[in-house]
């Protein structure tokens, strides 16, 4: 850079590095207010899909499916669209597990993937289409705390869906094929022995 360039000069070109910073990832943007949708008491504002496996034990919500091994997801009752949902989670062992938005449903992963058998915590899953290339998440793995707690943020702006992980960027999508405002959900996964954790869940509408 020109050192004997005029102030503004300067000043315009400083603001084009961050922006293109803030277009290639890294950090998180300012949050908006974000209200608390998990009480930390009980399941008000929530409801079940599938087996009864979600209770809330000393402050934290608990997903953890029995012997049978079924299917469940716990919905919020409140539709979001242009939205952000954050939340810590915590999982150990070989579990599977989401945060779900719109419609039709997508998928952030948490835990590992029953196709691929690795861990994609933060990648977005499809429906009959998997674990698109350019939509799986990078550096999640050296991030990523195992069996502590670890906050993750999801983003959903019109056709743009982006993820964060302990405050750095992980992914990002782009598609149109998921328009409709629909719950938040949590999954636990059929066919898995698994426990997974979430507190201080909240979210924010962006419409």
């Amino acid at each position: 850079m020109n050192r004997h360039a005029s102030p503004r000069t300067w000043l315009t070109a400083l603001a084009a590095a961050w922006l293109l910073t803030a277009a290639i990832g890294g950090a998180e943007p300012a949050t908006p207010d974000l209200a608390p949708i998990f009480n930390a008491t009980d399941l008000t504002g929530w409801k079940v899909s599938g087996a009864p496996y979600w209770k809330v034990v000393d402050g934290v919500l608990v997903g953890e499916s029995d012997a049978e091994k079924k299917h469940s997801v716990l919905c919020t009752e409140k539709a979001y669209g242009d939205c952000v949902v954050e939340a810590e989670v915590r999982f150990a062992g070989e579990i599977d597990s989401g945060i779900l938005l719109r419609k039709p449903e997508l998928q952030v992963q948490i835990g590992v993937s029953r196709s691929l058998k690795r861990d994609m915590t933060g990648s977005f899953y499809v429906e009959k289409a998997g674990y698109p290339e350019e939509a799986r998440a990078a550096r999640a793995a050296e991030l990523l705390v195992p069996g502590g707690w670890n906050r993750i943020r999801v983003e959903a702006r019109g056709d743009t869906f982006t993820v964060w992980l302990n405050g750095e960027q992980v992914s990002r999508y782009t598609t149109a094929a998921h328009r409709e405002p629909g719950p938040i959900g949590l999954q636990v996964h059929k066919g898995v022995a698994m426990k997974v954790e979430f507190r201080d869940i909240r979210a924010a509408r962006l419409d």
